[in-house]
C-alpha cells in the first residue's frame, strides 16, 4: 500500500492547520479541496491569470505554482480571511461601493494582491500611491469583465483613505448607483463558482479530445482499463449516451455530438469521457487508450470550404454553407455609378477567445427518476432542454442550478460540461463533475467568428451617404453553434447607424474544420462594423469633411427607415451622442497636432467609431417572464430566471421590480435562474437582460403593488409600507391595513404575487430582408487618441470618450462597468487577440489586455427613452464593445496614414503596412 502524505502545517487566515498532502501538491488544491476555502479561485494553474493569489507570510503569490512543502509553517491568508483585518475590510468595503467586482472569479485575487500592495508597500509611505505604482503590484493578477478601471478606483481611495462612499439617498432606486445586490458574497468568497461545490463522494470526469483537425477514428476495447486503473468506473463513448447523441442551438441544427462517434471534426473536440476517482482517472495516458486514427485533410478558412472539390464536412450542407442572411433596399449598383465619391475594401478578422477566467466547471446528480445539475452557464432553460434530450428524458425531469457564472461573453451559452458529467451520472447513478482546464476549455469552446468581408460604400458631393454594399464570410468551425445568428444578425447592422437609401447586405456562416465559433458579444455586428467604419472615413476624407461631423450628416434619427425597412418610432440617440464628443473631438485633434509637431518617432493619431444594436433575438420571439411574491411573514421573494453572468442583472433587475412595486430594493429576496423554481427569461445574450426581463420584472412588480391596492381598496398612488406580515397603505391620508397571515396560500408559501411576461414586437424579415428585426437598437459613438511608434509598429492608447444611449441608466454604475470591460475586449479584438488552435491554449501565449493597457476612459451616458422598456431602459452589453475597434483603426490611419485591413494590427503586422507606404511613397 501506498505511504500515507505527510503532515503539513501551517496557519491559514490565523488558525493552525494540519493537512496530509504530497508536498508536491498545489497550494491551491490544499486551500480548495483539503481545506474547503474555495474563495482562492483556479483560471489557468500556470500563473497566467492570478485569480488563486493568495498571501504567504505576508507576499502576494500564485497559489497555483507554490507546492504545499513551502506553505510548511508559513501563514497563509486568503479572500476568507479578509475581513479578520481592518486593511481587508476596508478593501472589501471599497471594492463594494465602486463597483469594482463583476462576475467576481477574479476578485479574490484582486483584493488580495491590493492587500499586499497597500499593507506592505505603500500604507507607510506619504503622500498617496501614484496610479502607476497600483497597476504594478495587481498587474499579475488578469480580469475580462471589468475592463480594470473600477477596481483602480476602489484601490485608490483606500490608499488616500477616503474610501467611505456616500449610499444613494432612499427612495426610488432605478437611476441610482447602487452597489451590486449579490455583491459582498464576491468580496468574501462566499459566492460558489461551478468549480467550487460538489458531493464529497463525487466521481470525477476526464474528456480525452482529437489531436486532429480531421480525422477518423476507431475505439477499440476498454474492458482492461478498469483493471489496470483501480478507481476508474466508466470509460464513457458515444454509444452509451442514453438520448440522442447530439446537441445545438436550433432545432433542425442538432449537428454537434456530446462525444463524436467514429469521426471528428476539429482539433479538441471530445471523443470519450474517463470517469471514476480523481487520481486513477487522471493516471491514463492517451497511450493506455485504445484509440486508432486515421486522419483526413482538414478544411481551414471559408475560402478553402467554398472552393470547388473542397471536402464535404456535412452531408446535408453540401457546399459547407450552414447559413444565409441578405438585407436589401433601393437600387445600390445604380446608385454607386452616379454617387461624387466611392470607397471600397476588403477586410479579414481572426478567432477571438472569450478568455472569461472561470473554465467551465459543474456537477450532476441523479435524484432517482431526475438529474440535477449545477454549473456555469448563461442559459438554463436551454441547458434543460438540451441535457433532457441527450438523456432521453422529459424536460421536467431535469433541474439547472445556476452557479455563479465566471464570465461567458456568449461562450457559456453553448453546452459543454452539462451533457457529459449528466449522462455518466446518469449511468452511475453517482454524482459526477468535471471542471475544464484552461487549455481545454480554449481548445474546445466557441470563439469569435473569423470574418472575410468586401464592401463598398459611396455619397454625394455634400457627403451623404448614397449606397452600401457588403459581403461577409464568416468561420463557423466545425459545428453550427451561433453559426445562422451570425448570418441573420450581420446584414441588418452592417451599413452602420445611418440613413442609407440603397443597401446590399449579405453574409454567410460556413464550416470548417477549425474551432467552432459561436456567440462572443455582438454577434458579427463588431467584425462587420471595422469594414463599414473605415470606408465611411474614407468617404468622409474624400468629402473633405471632418469625419465626425460626416457621421452626423448621416446619423439616423426618429422617423427614418433602416435598411431592413423599419421605422424608428423612438429612441435613436446617435445624433446627441456625436454632438456630445464634439468638444471632446476638437481638443483631441488639437493636442496630437501639436504632438505630432514636436515628435517625430511617436505619431499622435485621433480616431471614431460609431454603432447601433439591436436588443435581443433577430425577428424571432425571445419572452421573459418573471415573478414576485408575497409570503405570510411579509417576505418579497423575486424569482428571477435571468441568471447574472457579471453584467448586475441581479441588481437592475431587482431596482426595476422593486420601483414597481413601491418597496425599498433591500427587501427583495431573490431565487435566480434555478429551472424547477423560476421561470423562463430566456437567455443571458444579445444585451436583452435589462430591455426584456426588465420589462417583465416591471410588470410582475406592477402586477403585485396592484393586488395589493385592490385589497385594500387604494388608488395607485397610494404608498405600501412593507416589513411585516401586516402591509400599511396610506392614501391620500386614508390608512388601511392587509394582514397577510390570514390569506389563503399557494404550495410555496405565497399569499400574493405579481406575474409579468414581455415578448419585444418584431416581424420576421421576407427574402430581401425586409421586415422589423427587433423593438429597440443601442447607439453609441466612441473616440481614441494613441500614439504609433514609427520603428516597433507598437501602438500606446491614451484616452477614449464613449457616448452610449442606452435609453435610461437603471444604476449608472454598473453602465459605467459594463462600458469599460467592453472597451477593453474591443481594445484586444483590435490590437492583441488572435486565437490559433494548438498554439494559443493558455493565457501566456494567448493574450488579453491587462491593467497597463487600458488608456483613460471617459463615458458619457445619454438618454434617449425607450418607450417599450422598463423606465426607458434598452441594453448595454454588446454596445459597449462594438464601436471600439472601429475607433481605434481609424486613429491608427490618422496616426501614419495607413488603413488597417486585417486585425488584430500586431505590431510586425503596422510596421509592414507603414514600410508598404514609405515603398509606394
Amino acid at each position: 500500500s501506498a505511504a500515507a502524505p505527510p503532515e503539513i502545517r501551517l496557519t491559514v487566515n490565523g488558525a493552525a492547520r494540519i493537512v496530509a498532502a504530497p508536498g508536491g501538491r498545489r497550494l491551491s488544491e490544499v486551500l480548495r479541496e483539503d481545506l474547503g476555502l474555495t474563495g482562492t479561485k483556479v483560471g489557468c494553474d500556470a500563473g497566467d491569470c492570478g485569480a488563486c493569489t493568495v498571501s504567504l507570510d505576508g507576499r502576494q503569490v500564485c497559489a497555483c505554482l507554490v507546492p504545499a512543502a513551502q506553505a510548511e509553517g508559513a501563514s497563509v491568508l486568503t479572500v476568507e480571511g479578509l475581513a479578520g483585518d481592518p486593511l481587508g475590510r476596508r478593501l472589501q468595503a471599497a471594492f463594494h461601493a465602486h463597483g469594482a467586482a463583476q462576475c467576481g472569479v477574479c476578485t479574490p485575487g484582486m483584493l488580495m494582491a491590493a492587500h499586499d500592495l497597500l499593507s506592505r508597500i505603500l500604507l507607510p509611505r506619504a503622500p498617496a500611491p501614484a496610479r502607476g505604482d497600483i497597476l504594478d503590484a495587481l498587474g499579475g493578477v488578469l480580469c475580462r469583465c471589468t475592463g480594470y478601471i473600477k477596481i483602480v478606483e476602489a484601490v485608490e481611495s483606500v490608499a488616500r483613505g477616503d474610501d467611505a462612499l456616500t449610499p444613494p439617498a432612499a427612495g426610488p432606486s432605478v437611476g441610482a448607483s447602487l452597489p451590486k445586490l449579490d455583491g459582498l458574497s464576491r468580496l468574501d468568497g462566499s459566492a460558489s463558482f461551478g468549480a467550487d461545490q460538489a458531493p464529497p463522494d463525487a466521481l470525477w470526469l476526464r474528456v480525452v479530445r482529437s489531436p486532429h483537425a480531421r480525422a477518423a477514428f476507431s475505439i477499440g476495447d476498454t474492458a482492461g482499463l478498469a483493471a489496470r486503473f483501480p478507481g476508474l468506473v466508466l470509460v464513457m463513448t458515444a454509444k452509451d449516451i442514453p438520448g440522442q447523441n447530439s446537441f445545438g442551438v436550433y432545432p433542425d441544427l442538432k449537428d454537434q455530438p456530446v462525444l463524436a462517434d467514429g469521426h471528428v471534426r476539429y482539433r479538441g473536440e471530445a471523443v470519450l469521457a474517463l470517469v471514476g476517482a480523481r487520481a486513477a482517472v487522471d493516471a491514463v495516458t492517451i497511450d493506455d487508450l485504445p484509440l486508432t486514427w486515421t486522419p483526413e485533410t482538414p478544411v481551414t478558412g471559408v475560402g478553402a470550404a467554398l472552393a470547388d472539390g473542397a471536402p464535404v464536412l456535412h452531408a446535408f450542407r453540401p457546399d459547407n454553407v450552414l447559413a444565409r442572411g441578405m438585407v436589401e433596399c433601393g437600387a445600390p449598383e445604380d446608385a454607386l455609378n452616379s454617387a461624387a465619391h466611392v470607397a471600397e475594401g476588403r477586410f479579414e478578422t481572426s478567432f477571438v477567445e472569450h478568455a472569461y477566467i472561470e473554465p467551465e466547471a459543474g456537477c450532476a446528480q441523479r435524484k432517482g427518476d431526475r438529474i440535477e445539475i449545477f454549473a456555469c452557464t448563461q442559459a438554463p432553460v436551454m441547458d434543460r432542454d438540451e441535457v433532457a434530450r441527450v438523456l432521453g428524458l422529459s424536460n421536467d425531469a431535469v433541474r439547472i442550478i445556476p452557479s455563479a457564472c465566471g464570465g461567458g461573453f456568449g461562450g457559456k451559452l453553448d453546452v459543454s460540461v452539462q451533457p457529459l458529467i449528466a449522462a455518466a451520472s446518469w449511468l452511475l447513478d453517482r454524482p459526477v463533475r468535471a471542471v475544464w482546464s484552461r487549455i481545454e476549455s480554449m481548445a474546445s469552446s466557441t470563439k469569435r467568428h473569423p470574418a472575410e468581408i468586401t464592401a463598398r460604400a459611396s455619397c454625394g458631393a455634400d457627403g451623404r451617404l448614397v449606397s452600401y454594399e457588403m459581403d461577409g464570410d464568416f468561420n463557423t468551425g466545425a459545428y453550427a453553434s451561433w453559426g445562422p445568428t451570425v448570418a441573420g444578425r450581420v446584414p441588418v447592422h452592417a451599413s452602420g447607424p445611418y440613413r442609407v437609401p440603397n443597401v446590399r447586405n449579405r453574409a454567410r456562416a460556413v464550416y470548417t474544420n477549425e474551432t467552432p465559433a459561436g456567440a462572443f458579444r455582438g454577434f458579427g455586428v463588431p467584425q462587420a462594423a471595422i469594414a463599414q467604419e473605415t470606408l465611411f472615413d474614407t468617404l468622409a476624407i474624400k468629402a473633405g469633411i471632418d469625419r465626425l461631423e460626416f457621421r452626423r450628416i448621416n446619423a439616423i434619427h426618429v422617423g427614418d427607415a433602416t435598411p431592413s425597412g423599419q421605422v424608428l418610432a423612438a429612441s435613436a440617440g446617435l445624433g446627441e451622442c456625436l454632438e456630445k464628443l464634439r468638444p471632446h473631438w476638437a481638443a483631441m485633434l488639437a493636442d496630437a497636432a501639436a504632438h505630432n509637431r514636436r515628435d517625430t518617432r511617436r505619431r499622435r493619431g485621433v480616431g471614431i467609431g460609431c454603432m447601433w444594436y439591436g436588443i435581443g433575438n433577430t425577428s424571432m420571439s425571445n419572452p421573459s417572464t418573471m415573478r414576485l411574491s408575497l409570503d405570510a411573514s411579509g417576505r418579497i421573494t423575486f424569482w428571477n430566471g435571468a441568471v447574472d453572468i457579471g453584467q448586475g442583472s441581479t441588481t437592475v433587475l431587482g431596482q426595476i421590480a422593486a420601483d414597481a412595486l413601491g418597496a425599498p430594493v433591500e427587501l427583495l429576496h431573490q431565487v435566480v435562474g434555478d429551472t424547477d423554481l423560476t421561470a423562463d427569461a430566456g437567455k443571458t445574450s444579445a444585451s436583452r437582460q435589462t430591455f426584456v426581463s426588465g420589462k417583465a420584472a416591471e410588470l410582475a412588480g406592477a402586477a403585485l403593488r396592484a393586488e395589493i391596492l385592490r385589497l385594500t381598496n387604494a388608488g395607485p398612488d397610494a404608498a405600501i409600507r412593507f416589513g411585516g406580515s401586516v402591509l400599511t397603505v396610506e392614501d391620500g391620508g386614508r390608512m388601511a391595513s392587509l394582514d397577510l397571515s390570514g390569506l389563503p396560500r399557494e404550495p410555496d408559501g405565497s399569499v400574493l404575487q405579481g406575474v409579468g411576461t414581455f415578448d419585444p414586437p418584431t416581424r420576421p424579415l421576407d427574402a430581401r430582408g425586409q421586415g422589423v428585426p427587433y423593438a429597440t437598437y443601442g447607439f453609441a459613438a466612441q473616440i481614441c487618441s494613441l500614439d504609433v511608434d514609427l520603428d516597433l509598429g507598437t501602438v500606446k492608447l491614451h484616452r477614449i470618450v464613449a457616448a452610449h444611449d442606452l435609453g435610461r441608466a437603471i444604476n449608472p454604475m454598473l453602465v459605467e462597468g459594463q462600458i469599460h470591460g467592453g472597451i477593453a475586449q474591443g481594445i484586444g479584438l483590435a490590437l492583441m487577440e488572435e486565437f490559433i488552435p494548438g498554439r494559443t491554449e493558455n493565457l501566456h501565449d494567448y493574450l488579453i489586455p491587462t491593467f497597463g493597457d487600458m488608456p483613460e476612459i471617459e463615458i458619457i451616458l445619454v438618454e434617449d427613452p425607450e418607450p417599450l422598456g422598463p423606465s426607458g431602459a434598452k441594453g448595454i452589453g454588446e454596445p459597449a464593445l462594438a464601436p471600439t475597434a472601429p475607433a481605434i483603426l481609424s486613429a491608427i490611419r490618422d496616426a501614419v496614414g495607413v488603413i488597417p485591413t486585417k486585425v488584430p494590427v500586431l505590431p510586425h503586422r503596422l510596421w509592414e503596412l507603414m514600410r508598404e507606404r514609405e515603398a509606394v511613397r
